[in-house]
């Protein structure tokens, strides 16, 4: 993990960002020895959450694409 020294975080917050989101972290140190570490949040979306998108298909079309039979079932 890359450590930065307060001063150079300062001077260059964007490329310390940009190197923390690909990487994962950097670590900052001050002066007085305090350490720091900076890491971007994750997102609460899963990677899985996708937007639709709307192809205005009917039933029978969507069935035929995938090669389904039109098979209903009737539940209780």
């Amino acid at each position: 993990m890359k450590e930065y020294t307060y001063s150079e975080a300062r001077q260059r917050l964007a490329a310390l960002l940009e190197r923390a989101r690909r990487e994962g972290s950097v670590r900052i140190r001050r002066k007085d020895g305090t350490v720091f570490v900076l890491k971007p949040e994750r997102s609460a979306r899963s990677p899985l959450e996708v937007p639709s998108v709307d192809l205005k298909l009917t039933r029978e079309e969507s069935l035929a694409a995938i090669g389904k039979d039109d098979v209903r079932h009737d539940f209780p």
